[in-house]
């Protein structure tokens, strides 16, 4: 497990990580959200070692994390880091050789990679004659070519047409699967609500959240409700305890200030005919964020 533990950092006099503090699960996705400037690249740089915190550690199964361990990460930063001159299949097996692997195996992972991230007709293309979406996908394969242990992506899915993200998620998600603790940052919360088992939301540079996505879906819902009924739904309005959100014909969305209330609203609509579908309503992590954040 990767541990962030009560990171602080600041540039002068602007404290730009507060007590910053989360963990990343083996085989776990973790989204990593929050507005521009809120912290979340700084973090992931410190993690990478590439910046030092003013304070707080960063753990590897309960140790410091060291040089070698960072060997073992792959990483991807927001700013495209390629050669645009090489080719791209030349610069994988370069940047993989740089961590270690023998040259056979960097140029088969290079290939796999490509082919899986669609690319393979571009292996030879110099990285700057490649669209900003099939940079992007190179960009996650130099993070992926070496077989890391580890993978911390900043805005993986920026630039992608739907079909490259649909191909990246596969691929992230075989490496979880696999074991690797995942942690990615972007502004596609739908994204990251349908990827991640775990979420970190970070504002002006302190943790506003943090746990597993049903947790938290947990603990930020309203008692809210709602049911499709295949009768007029009109009489829910008139059931005590009950405050009616939203109603169509026999659909309708409303809050209950008891279980009991909830139930009576079941109760009675099963007596009126066929119920379709009855259940709490769990806010969407574009909901949590705005609560949180705000």
């Amino acid at each position: 497990m990767l541990e962030i533990r009560a990171i602080n950092k600041h540039y002068g006099t602007h404290q730009v990580l507060t007590d910053v503090s989360f963990s990343v699960g083996a085989g776990r996705m973790t989204g990593f959200v929050g507005a521009n400037g809120a912290g979340k690249t700084t973090s992931m740089r410190i993690i990478l070692g590439v910046l030092s915190p003013d304070s707080g550690s960063v753990l590897l199964d309960g140790v410091p994390l060291t040089a070698g361990d960072r060997r073992r990460f792959g990483y991807m930063p927001e700013e495209r880091g390629l050669y645009p001159k090489m080719k791209v299949a030349e610069q994988l097996v370069y940047l993989a050789r740089l961590h270690g692997v023998s040259t056979s195996a960097a140029k088969r992972n290079a290939s796999d990679l490509l082919e899986r991230l669609g690319l393979g007709e571009r292996a030879n293309d110099h990285v700057e004659a490649l669209s900003l979406g099939n940079q992007q996908r190179a960009q996650i394969a130099a993070a992926l070519v070496h077989d890391p242990e580890f993978l911390v992506l900043d805005e993986p899915f920026s630039g992608l047409d739907p079909i490259a993200v649909e191909v990246v998620l596969t691929v992230l998600k075989e490496r979880a699967a696999a074991g690797a603790p995942v942690l990615f940052s972007s502004h596609q919360l739908d994204l990251v609500e349908r990827l991640c088992d775990d979420l970190v939301i970070i504002a002006a540079g302190e943790i506003r959240a943090n746990g597993s996505r049903e947790r938290l879906r947990e603990q930020f819902s309203t008692p809210r409700f709602e049911i499709h009924t295949a009768a007029d739904a009109g009489w829910i309005r008139g059931v005590a305890g009950i405050t009616v959100i939203d109603f169509d014909g026999g659909e309708a969305v409303f809050e209950a200030d008891s279980d009991a209330a909830s139930q009576q609203v079941l109760r009675e609509a099963l007596t009126r005919g066929a119920v379709h579908s009855f259940g709490h309503l769990r806010p969407s992590l574009s909901t949590i964020f705005k609560e949180v954040v705000r």
